[in-house]
């Protein structure tokens, strides 16, 4: 319990101050992503999240509008055709995940916990694999730092898709399991810092 209220306090406390620190950044993200393609700012994606609960989540748009219905819900290659050129900078240095702060002060995500999937892919998980579901979702987790590369790596695989079901997403599934065994403040700050070490690495 006494985990769970720090763990909250430290979301509220990171979301307000990344938002004062990165806001300049955000702005000129915007007005790129305004003059660069036809189509809105953000790109509000549901995602499910904590116990199941589908919500929306915040990020800058980097691909064509209804990109999602041009092609495949995950992304194949840094040149994926439907990324737009302010997409393409934005996804490699991890700028277009930024409006998550918003997520994490209405508590639907956390700063760190098993990324949100669509439902598409939720709905394959096993019952093991749903305990996953159980702690919020986070803007960053271990297995977003061991696949940084997965667009690389869906790009030489003759179907991407089944690939990431088959490969990448069950492999993904064992390292959140696996954080969520030994998980505690300090845990989380460790994959924080490694996020941040890694960015456009």
């Amino acid at each position: 319990m006494i985990d769970a209220v720090l763990r909250r306090i430290m979301d509220i406390a990171g979301a307000v101050f990344g938002i004062w620190l990165t806001g300049p950044i955000m702005a000129a993200a915007a007005l790129w992503v305004k003059l660069d393609s036809v189509g809105p700012i953000f790109y509000r994606q549901e995602r499910i999240g904590l116990q199941g609960k589908p919500f929306k989540i915040f990020k800058f748009r980097t691909m064509v509008t209804n990109a999602d219905r041009i092609g495949t819900l995950i992304t194949v290659g840094d040149r994926d055709p439907r990324i737009t050129t302010a997409g393409y900078w934005l996804r490699k240095f991890k700028i277009d995940e930024l409006p998550q702060f918003i997520n994490v002060l209405f508590a639907q995500m956390s700063f760190v916990g098993p990324r949100p999937e669509v439902r598409k892919y939720v709905d394959l998980y096993t019952p093991e694999q749903r305990s996953i579901l159980e702690v919020r979702p986070g803007v960053t987790d271990i297995a977003s730092i061991a696949y940084r590369n997965e667009n690389e790596i869906l790009e030489k695989k003759e179907n991407p898709e089944e690939y990431y079901k088959s490969v990448i997403m069950q492999r993904k599934i064992k390292l959140n399991k696996l954080y969520l065994a030994q998980r505690n403040i300090c845990s989380d700050l460790l994959v924080i810092f490694r996020t941040v070490f890694r960015l456009g690495r």
